[in-house]
């Protein structure tokens, strides 16, 4: 190690997507190491819309390893964090910069602490996995600082450990965590079925329902489900283990019909799991299940599905439209029940306004001249659920995680390692 100067920092700044299960996640056969009691798969969405920015620095000058997250210190002595930055480290290898004029070797990195900056450029614990995204950007950003060799599925099973649904961040398009037998966690890990270009016609509109923190925490409402659902043992033993077959066939054939059908009835089992807990979580509220019955009856008056609705632990709702001539009429749709709060418009579609903008979707007063959707039985004028909906994000699938080389776009200070 370059001892003579204490002031070089060394730095790296990566980028990582957030994913959506479309075959859940719930309920964990080991707490320590996040293993899960099934398989789920995922669609990876477009990091320019939903994404976690991590820069991690190391210098001989920090004093204890820190970390900033949207702006706030916050601890770094939980179990979790603890678990990555311990398996990152004992991974790490020689690294050299040879215009720094440094070198760290393998043995180095047990002495030499690690600042991290990570900002979320969505709301943080409102079920949009932000978790997922932040623990698999800081173990992806951990290891291309510190030169580990590990592939993304092996780096998986680290990130796996700060929360469970990291794991199938570690790749675009859409990703399948094995949930595994060894006892060690060693082969839960995350694996990519087909990249974000495999089925490019897919687009993804969100209904920001809540922007809060949720009541029951995903890890909390887990253990109570393990502990107390019988719905959850039929559901982890007998139906997953078939749904994933499916799922990965219907991916595979790119069978919107059968995809639909799946991620729908799947994210209705995942909540009837949290309904049959005791006592009951719910995570969904009454605007989620009027999003769900306007996509269900669009569904049932057309030929064949044009979308699948699926949620997390939260009321947020992850529509997916089968192409965009279906998600220009989804938006028309929801902007006809869910008019904005204000005039803002810009702020109310954000992610890729395009979509808005095919559905003739200019200004408000487009909004105010759509025509109710044709499937409203005896033309009985329905009501609207104004302000309802915070916001709404279009996306579309999208890839793994990437290392920004700009510099400009580090989160922390390449002088002395602390946030810009």
């Amino acid at each position: 190690m370059a001892e003579d100067s204490q002031n070089w920092v060394l730095m790296v700044t990566a980028q990582t997507p957030t994913n959506i299960a479309v075959i859940k996640y719930w309920g964990k056969r080991d707490e320590t190491l996040i293993l899960p009691v099934n398989d789920s798969i995922s669609v990876t969405l477009d990091p320019n819309h939903l994404c976690t920015t991590t820069t991690v620095a190391v210098s001989p000058a920090f004093n204890q390893d820190r970390m900033w997250l949207n702006g706030k210190e916050i601890s770094l002595s939980g179990g979790r964090f603890q678990s990555c930055l311990r398996e990152i480290r004992a991974r790490a290898c020689d690294v050299e910069d040879t215009k720094k004029g440094v070198k760290i070797t393998k043995e180095d990195w047990s002495k030499l602490h690690v600042h991290i900056a990570s900002y979320n450029n969505f709301p943080t614990a409102a079920g949009l996995a932000s978790s997922a995204a932040g623990f698999a950007c800081l173990v992806y950003a951990l290891g291309k600082l510190m030169n580990v060799k590990e592939d993304n599925s092996q780096l998986s099973a680290i990130a796996r450990q700060g929360s469970g649904s990291a794991c199938r961040s570690l790749f675009g398009g859409f990703v399948k965590w094995i949930m595994g037998k060894e006892e060690n966690g060693s082969d839960s890990l995350a694996v990519q079925l087909a990249d974000e270009k495999h089925w490019d016609d897919l687009v993804i509109v969100i209904a920001v329902v809540s922007s809060r923190q949720k009541e029951t925490s995903s890890t909390s409402g887990m253990r109570e489900t393990v502990e107390t659902s019988l719905l959850l043992q039929h559901r982890a033993k007998e139906v997953v283990p078939k749904r994933i077959l499916q799922m990965e066939e219907a991916i595979r054939n790119r069978d919107f019909a059968s995809f639909s059908q799946l991620t729908c009835t799947d994210s209705n089992q995942f909540h009837a799991v949290c309904l049959d807990t005791s006592p009951p979580i719910f995570y969904m509220n009454d605007t989620s299940h009027r999003i769900i019955s306007i996509v269900e009856k669009w569904n049932r008056s057309e030929e064949a599905p044009q979308v699948a609705y699926t949620f997390d632990a939260g009321p947020n709702a992850v529509l997916i439209a089968r192409n965009r001539k279906a998600a220009t009429i989804l938006i028309q749709k929801l902007l006809y029940y869910f008019p904005p709060n204000s005039d803002d418009l810009d702020s109310y579609i954000i992610g890729d306004k395009s979509i808005a903008k095919d559905a003739g979707i200019n200004g408000i007063q487009d909004i105010e001249a759509l025509p109710p959707p044709s499937e409203i039985k005896d033309k009985i004028p329905s009501q609207k659920y104004k302000g309802d909906v915070s916001y709404f994000i279009c996306t579309r699938p999208g890839r793994g995680p990437a290392v920004l080389s700009d510099e400009s776009q580090a989160l922390l200070n390449s002088e002395n390692g602390l946030p810009k």
